[in-house]
């Protein structure tokens, strides 16, 4: 089993957002990923940052997930706790239960943000490269 650490943040709401994901295994981080996604929304940086991770692990051919993610709304939508209000993040949560179906077990945790400090991290980085890029351009 794999253990995934996303996270998802943005610079005002909406804003200059980034997604980041950690994977473990064994206790390891054998992937760790981030990336500037440009202006959305906290929530859809949440959905995009799990949506990135479980293709990743798809594509390392992992069968069983433990996802943690410090967004309760994310966790709670996905085990079914809270509706998705928001017409735009449907289709990402449709996105993330198709590919939930992909694992021979996949279980979702809210964490706190002190539990996620490594991908927590790799989001606010992406945004600072991507302020530093937008202030550097506008010079």
């Amino acid at each position: 089993m794999v253990e995934i650490f996303t996270d998802g943040a943005s610079s005002g709401n909406p804003g200059i957002s980034a997604i980041a994901f950690v994977i473990q295994k064994n206790g390891e981080v054998i992937k760790e990923f981030s990336k500037a996604i440009g202006t959305a929304t906290n929530n859809v940086a949440e959905y995009t940052a799990m949506i990135y991770a479980l293709q990743e692990a798809l594509v390392l051919g992992e069968r069983e997930v433990l996802a943690n993610t410090d967004s309760e709304l994310l966790c709670k939508q996905l085990k079914g706790e809270y509706r998705v209000k928001e017409a735009h993040l449907f289709p990402l949560f449709e996105q993330l239960k198709h590919l939930a179906k992909g694992f021979d077990r996949f279980e979702v945790r809210h964490v706190r943000r002190t539990e996620n400090q490594h991908a927590d991290r790799l989001a606010k980085t992406a945004i600072k490269k991507e302020q530093t890029k937008v202030v550097a351009s506008s010079s």
